[in-house]
């Protein structure tokens, strides 16, 4: 995807120009690269403004047990960086493609531990933006600087906790939006939405970068609910890695991401008063097996 907005990324001008946003997240290789493929032109069909893609790490501390087994289940099918990387290359999305992955993973992939050699191949092979977890912003200048030097965006995790100075400190790093962590503890899907959204979402309103809600979003209805309380965009990962685990065929994993994006991106519609027009419906309707 070519940035030819008013924007500086193409990250943040898919949230700003396709607003309110569908974030989806699948792990890479779950169950197998070629599968992945399919899966996100699936997502991507079905209406994800844009499409995070887990790079598979073995210590992956933020993942609920979900993602936790897809990654696991990545590892043992043996996805690599290389893997990874051969897969974005031949991804063709109108989304932008983000990784999201663990520090040591970035800054192991060189010959020495350095973080640019991960973020060239990043940016060679057309993703948009990093996501890391368990990088402080404190202790991100090195890849920040990567990053602004080959156009991509770095996405920090704000914790409902997040506050003071350190809020700031987060705000002054990140680009692209800001991930807004709707409760504490682990990735997962969640019967509802956390009230800690709605104070985090209002603690945020004075920074100006676009904020996207994650960690227990499943349903149209829980997309509707954070958009109406102020968010940019939508987060939604474990809820279709369940999908992804649950099919029987990859086909049918396929018809159902894509009934899910369109489900999640309808509500996200109408959390933002758009009942008129649903860009979600122009999505084809999955095929019955």
């Amino acid at each position: 995807m070519s940035n030819d907005s008013q924007y500086d990324s193409n990250v943040e001008a898919a949230i700003r120009e396709d607003h309110p946003a569908l974030i989806t997240y699948i792990t890479a290789g779950d169950p197998s690269l070629e599968d992945t493929k399919a899966y996100v032109e699936a997502l991507d069909r079905g209406g994800s403004d844009l499409i995070e893609l887990g790079l598979p790490f073995s210590e992956p501390i933020a993942e609920g047990p979900t993602i936790q087994a897809a990654i696991n289940r990545a590892l043992e099918a043996g996805t690599t960086p290389q893997g990874f990387f051969e897969l974005v290359d031949d991804l063709e999305t109108e989304a932008p493609l983000l990784v999201m992955t663990y520090y040591n993973m970035i800054l192991q992939y060189g010959d020495v531990p350095d973080v640019r050699p991960f973020v060239e191949r990043a940016a060679d092979a057309g993703l948009s933006g990093i996501i890391v977890p368990d990088l402080p912003a404190e202790e991100a200048d090195p890849l920040r600087e990567a990053c602004d030097d080959n156009g991509l965006d770095l996405v920090f995790i704000v914790a409902p906790t997040t506050e003071g100075e350190r809020l700031d400190t987060v705000m002054s790093q990140v680009s692209g939006f800001a991930y807004v962590q709707a409760r504490l503890g682990t990735t997962g899907a969640r019967a509802d939405v956390s009230s800690a959204t709605h104070d985090s979402l209002a603690r945020l309103s004075e920074y100006d970068v676009p904020k996207a809600v994650g960690f227990g979003v499943s349903e149209g209805d829980h997309a509707a609910e954070i958009i109406e309380a102020g968010a940019d965009g939508v987060i939604v990962g474990s809820a279709l890695v369940d999908i992804i685990a649950s099919s029987e065929t990859p086909e049918e994993a396929v018809d159902a991401l894509e009934a899910k994006a369109a489900e999640l991106k309808r509500g996200a519609r109408r959390g933002a008063g758009d009942d008129a027009t649903d860009a979600a419906e122009d999505a084809p309707e999955p095929e019955q097996p």
